[in-house]
């Protein structure tokens, strides 16, 4: 059995243009899903529907409009660290019709704090890395540098399998989103 994982990971997500289709969240790799949708309506007229949401005030979400990117945010009570946000992005695709790209993405001071752990992981592997190159051409021991290595691989591995545990935990919320979503086109 011939298994390539690059066509896996960049096979893209499969969507019609004509129909939405609803993401399957748990046989993704990608951490920070999306979605596509293609609308029949004028841009605006769906700018309009989102900036009327934010008169409402409601108390679970909140609804930031800059241009043509909407954030779909949740607040009040039902925050929580790991609880996701959505980034909407309109594009005209002409007259009467808007294509819309939507990514799931968590809380921007968590994905900071994940972002600093991968540097500083990346940072110590390079630097043992070069210590183990030096101590392999001085012919010393390269053990204690092998073992650092395999320690920040498997820091790695395990930075990945927590954010996918925490995207596990937003899995409703992100549903609840995308519901909100296609509540504010419909309308």
């Amino acid at each position: 059995m011939n298994i390539n994982i690059f066509n896996i990971l960049a096979r893209p997500y499969p969507f019609n243009t004509y129909k939405f289709t609803a993401m399957d969240t748990n046989n993704e790799l990608r951490l920070r899903l999306r979605f596509y949708k293609d609308v029949p309506q004028n841009i605006d007229a769906l700018r309009v529907k989102f900036a009327n949401y934010t008169q409402i005030k409601s108390k679970d979400y909140f609804v930031k409009i800059r241009g043509y990117h909407i954030w779909l945010n949740i607040k009040g009570p039902k925050k929580a660290y790991w609880s996701p946000h959505l980034h909407i992005e309109m594009e005209s695709k002409d007259q009467n019709e808007t294509h819309i790209r939507a990514l799931f993405g968590p809380d921007p001071t968590l994905w900071t704090l994940f972002m600093f752990f991968h540097f500083v992981i990346a940072g110590i592997f390079l630097i043992f890395s070069g210590i183990a190159y030096s101590d392999y051409i001085l012919k010393n021991p390269v053990t204690f540098d092998l073992i650092v290595m395999g320690l920040m691989v498997f820091a790695w591995f395990l930075l990945y399998f927590v954010a996918k545990q925490i995207r596990s935990n937003g899995h409703y919320q992100m549903n609840d989103l995308e519901n909100l979503f296609l509540e504010i086109i419909a309308s």
